[in-house]
């Protein structure tokens, strides 16, 4: 086996320096396992590791092995359906070891395992299989499945997570099944969503089964209550049994005291009760009477106190009243000398008007004739600006000579170099320095079938013309190398690099077809096949339409629905159609595709006449143009003059001394006459405004303080409310004091009499002396009977009956009582058991519905990321896609579009060609890779449907996840021999021996080379 340590990119290794540590696959030794003896032991390395070699080399035997080591099933691995599959024939077990990393803060059990776990798997030839799992110094730790499974949990190794290993087979179940289900299950399974729903799916379950078994011990329940209410009467009766003696005794005792009436000493006891109600309700009687009188005296208080503010308030309204009068009384003075005044602004108002009007007029003037001239100025900058768009038509002296020497030589219309640059590839390739000769100029390697078509296809293939096209990266470097030998100083054409193929791309399923017009392909004659597929792969000709008539083109792809797989058309101006917008043509005709050289040369002889003309009437074009603009600028001068002179007359309208300064259009004796009234008032004007001015602060001062004090009277007045109010309740409080000690007055006379008539009875009462003293013995304390001696003996003979009968239906007191205690724990152990059931279900349900809503914003948030790396990953290849993921359906739908960026429309994944399809597979694995956490992952023949430049792109990618994780180890197994890559401490090579068709394949393959 030979193994090289090799790193792709500088920049990429010196990225991270943190690298791999628990989990990771150290080393795997297979012995006797499928068709091989003895492969390994394989050292891997942290990061990167390629395991290369043929068909037969055991590429497939190590990653098979390392499932079925690490705890997987047979059917997982696609090899077989049974372990025993996996033993080589002839032999009786076979064998897999494995080292994982067991250092870092996450180790497992590192006392015992140390920095490493042995994981032995013997299979013998009857499928069983055991383990050992042994510490770095090889002691035997566990020899239980229980254990590698608690291992795999705390590295946190999945198996049978396609993500962590996935097979070729698992790729194409999953990725390149046709079915959108599939995509969304692998989705799923990658990312341990499937797990959470089925264990969400079996909570519930569980939950629906713990709820029959509710049930059931709710009718458990009813059964023990029913036996505890039957042991519950039992037990009541021996209570009651108590109760009965107990009664018993009581009623003797009452009998006792039956004869005996206290009477006297009860009323007695009642007569104190009667007076202390007749001495509360006395006192408070006084305190209603007393709280009555302060209320009425602060009452009287108020009611002086409005009685002295009244003549006050009468005073201040009157001075009012007065001041107000003197107050108008000076405003009637005032108004002649305001009527003079205003009579003078009249006559001034309407000299001003007259003359306002008169220059608005020459505003309204001044506004024609400005907008006279921006006219003609626009007018003129318009046809200026049509004359400078239509110089840049005419031809120069270059495109001229151009067109003259492409007459012995068509190449010369890509530039002047282009001969010598092709002699220069011929050359080159004649001596061996292209593995492919490069094709190129694309526009010299194309011809029309109509020459009308001409300027639209080369406004659609634009940059295209001038391109060439290599097949691999070795030959683009030379090719870079003759145009910078050639083409000095020059700009150097745009170099395609893909692989070439000797038949053109099928394009039936994403061509256009269009029964009138044909597509861009369908239009050219191309006789390269390489060249076809540049351009079908790099500008999608296939799928553009070439309509002759610029309005029946849109028509097609503007209303309606546009033909199927057509994203574009062009017309035969050079017009570019899509279904939402239009574009122009920049140039009127066709510069490289052109098959009438003499013609264009003509064009361009007459539009180099036509550039002298175009310069003539451009300069008088300018001529006019600053002409307007000096006739524009002085208009604009005097309509602000004019704004200036209006502003200036309405500033002063307002003005007191407005009369002087347009005295002139006045009469000399007139303006002397106003001019001495309004001297001799204005004086009386000021005088009779300033005493104005002190009575109305008069009156304001006087109004004030009537205010105040007719405020204050309100304020006193609405106290004496409220205390009026309080006197009232306080007067009904003592009627009812006094009601109520009255009532019991009453009714302390009517017992006093009553204790009266009962103490001339006494001494009939003292022959009952005798009897009390009996019953004294029976029971000391006197007791007070309301019944009859009579009505007492015949309950007592009753009571002592049912005692009797009672006591000979029941058992044994103590059997009773156990029974009772018995059933009464039964029930209520099983009652909270219940309870805790029901509690605890309502918390599961709680509990499951904060998970699932956790479990949906965790698929959504996890969708995103997917289709966020995804688009990246598309991104570096220049492709664009889309992911659609239906949750509801449980669908995931992929889209690619092999360059053009967002102008090409979105395909299925099945229309893509075998290498784009392995590609953007690629692309999805490493987007579910960028959202899940594995310590390590396999990848079985990645590239194996992949042409060079996907393989590149895609290995490029992989080794750039792989440098920015460089905590996770990355296991590729391809058939490819990687010489390419160069050397590193970063990525290590395991390369397998070819298999010895010969010999068989039971060979040792473990031999090291040295690359």
């Amino acid at each position: 086996m030979h193994f090289t340590v090799i790193c792709y990119n500088p920049v990429i290794c010196a990225l991270l320096q943190r690298v791999a540590d628990v989990g990771i696959v150290e080393s795997i030794t297979l012995k006797n396992f499928m068709c091989h003896s003895l492969l390994g032991p394989f050292t891997f390395g942290s990061n990167v590791n390629f395991v290369v070699g043929s068909n037969g080399s055991g590429k497939s035997a190590v990653l098979t092995a390392l499932i079925v080591a690490l705890g997987g099933n047979a059917q997982a691995t696609n090899r077989g359906s049974s372990l025993k599959g996996f033993v080589k024939e002839g032999e009786s077990s076979a064998d897999v070891s494995i080292t994982l990393c067991n250092k870092g803060r996450d180790a497992f059990k590192p006392e015992a395992y140390g920095t490493a776990i042995n994981v032995d798997l013997r299979i013998t030839r009857e499928g069983l299989r055991t383990y050992k799992l042994r510490s770095k110094s090889g002691n035997i730790i566990s020899t239980k499945k229980e254990e590698l499974m608690c291992i795999l949990d705390n590295l946190n190794i999945q198996v049978n997570n396609p993500v962590s290993i996935l097979t070729q087979e698992m790729s194409k179940y999953f990725l390149h099944s046709k079915g959108e289900g599939d995509k969304y299950r692998f989705f799923m399974k990658a990312t341990q969503l499937e797990q959470m729903r089925e264990d969400f799916v079996y909570i519930k379950s569980t939950k629906h089964i713990t709820e029959d078994k509710m049930s059931q011990q709710g009718e458990c329940v009813e059964e023990l209550k029913q036996k505890y209410q039957e042991k519950m009467d039992r037990y009541k009766s021996l209570a009651s049994l108590d109760e009965m003696h107990s009664k018993l005794e009581e009623l003797q005792k009452q009998m006792a005291w039956a004869l005996v009436r206290p009477k006297l000493q009860s009323d007695r006891q009642s007569t104190g009760k009667y007076d202390e109600k007749v001495e509360e309700w006395k006192n408070k009687v006084e305190e209603a009477e007393q709280k009555y009188k302060q209320i009425q005296d602060q009452l009287e208080g108020i009611t002086q106190r409005i009685q002295e503010l009244q003549p006050q308030c009468t005073q201040l309204k009157t001075e009012v009243q007065k001041r107000n009068s003197l107050l108008k009384s000076s405003e009637v003075r005032t108004h002649p000398l305001q009527l003079l005044q205003s009579q003078a602004r009249a006559v001034r108002m309407e000299q001003i008007r007259a003359e306002l009007e008169n220059m608005q007029h020459q505003i309204s003037t001044l506004g024609q004739q400005i907008n006279q001239y921006e006219q003609a100025s626009s007018r003129a900058k318009d046809e200026l600006n049509k004359m400078r768009y239509g110089k840049r038509g005419l031809a120069n002296r270059k495109n001229l000579q151009i067109m003259e020497s492409s007459r012995s030589n068509c190449l010369r219309r890509f530039g002047e170099h282009m001969p010598a640059l092709l002699s220069s590839i011929q050359e080159a390739h004649r001596k061996g320095q292209f593995k492919q000769r490069p094709r190129g100029p694309l526009g010299y390697c194309i011809s029309l079938k109509d020459p009308e078509l001409a300027l639209a296809v080369e406004v659609c293939l634009k940059s295209f013309l001038h391109s060439f096209t290599c097949d691999n990266y070795d030959d683009e470097k030379v090719l870079q190398g003759l145009m910078a030998r050639v083409l000095k100083g020059g700009r150097r054409p745009t170099i395609i690099t893909s692989a070439f193929l000797s038949n053109v791309h099928d394009t039936t399923s994403r061509a256009v077809n269009h029964p009138e017009y044909p597509s861009v392909l369908q239009a050219l004659e191309i006789e390269d096949p390489v060249v076809a597929n540049c351009l079908i792969d790099q500008r999608g000709i296939e799928s553009i339409l070439l309509i002759k008539n610029r309005t029946e083109a849109r028509r097609v792809m503007q209303r309606g629905n546009p033909p199927r797989n057509c994203n574009q058309a062009f017309s035969v101006e050079g017009d570019q159609i899509f279904t939402n917008r239009t574009y122009t043509a920049d140039q009127p005709r066709a510069k490289f595709l052109s098959s009438d050289i003499e013609e264009e040369i003509r064009c361009l002889e007459n539009q180099k006449a036509h550039a002298a003309r175009f310069q003539q009437q451009m300069r008088n074009v300018e001529e006019d143009i600053k002409k307007n603009e000096g006739l524009l600028k002085r208009a604009h001068t005097e309509q602000r003059m004019i704004k200036v002179t209006i502003l200036h007359f309405m500033m002063h309208i307002d003005a007191p001394g407005h009369l002087l300064l347009f005295s002139s259009t006045l009469q000399e004796e007139d303006l002397q006459e106003i001019i001495a009234k309004i001297s001799s008032k204005r004086t009386e004007l000021e005088e009779a405004r300033a005493q104005m001015a002190k009575l109305k602060a008069s009156y304001d001062a006087a109004e004030q303080e009537y205010k105040q004090h007719k405020d204050q009277i309100s304020a006193v007045a609405e106290e004496a409310d409220s205390i009026k109010e309080e006197l009232s309740k306080s007067d009904q409080e003592g009627v009812r004091c006094k009601h109520h000690k009255k009532h019991y007055e009453d009714k302390r006379k009517v017992h006093l009499k009553s204790i009266e008539t009962l103490e001339a009875s006494l001494n009939v009462k003292e022959q009952e002396l005798t009897s009390v003293a009996k019953a004294s013995e029976i029971c000391p304390e006197r007791t007070e009977v309301r019944r009859t001696a009579k009505s007492l003996d015949s309950e007592i003979s009753r009571l002592k009956t049912k005692i009797t009968t009672q006591q000979g239906q029941q058992g044994d007191r103590e059997e009773i009582v156990r029974q009772y205690h018995e059933a009464l724990t039964n029930y209520k152990d099983m009652k909270h058991q219940v309870k805790n059931l029901n509690n605890f279900i309502k918390t599961l349900d709680n509990i499951i519905s904060m998970r699932l809503k956790a479990y949906a914003d965790l698929r959504r948030f996890l969708s995103a990321r997917c289709k966020y790396y995804f688009d990246s990953m598309l991104a570096q290849r220049g492709y664009t896609g889309s992911m659609t993921f239906d949750h509801k359906n449980e669908t995931l739908s992929i889209t690619v579009q092999p360059g053009a960026g967002n102008k090409a429309d979105l395909s299925d994944m099945r229309s893509l060609s075998g290498g784009e399809r392995s590609f953007s597979t690629v692309c999805f694995v490493l987007s579910l890779w960028a959202i899940t956490e594995a310590p390590f992952r396999c990848l079985d023949e990645f590239d194996v449907y992949m042409d060079m430049v996907n393989r590149r792109i895609s290995m490029d990618m992989m080794l750039k996840v792989a440098a920015s994780q460089r905590n996770r180890q990355f296991i590729f197994l391809t058939p490819q021999s990687m010489s390419t890559l160069p050397e590193t401490d970063l990525i290590r090579i395991l390369r397998l021996k070819d298999p010895d068709r010969s010999h068989g394949a039971g060979q040792r393959n473990g031999e090291e080379e040295q690359d």
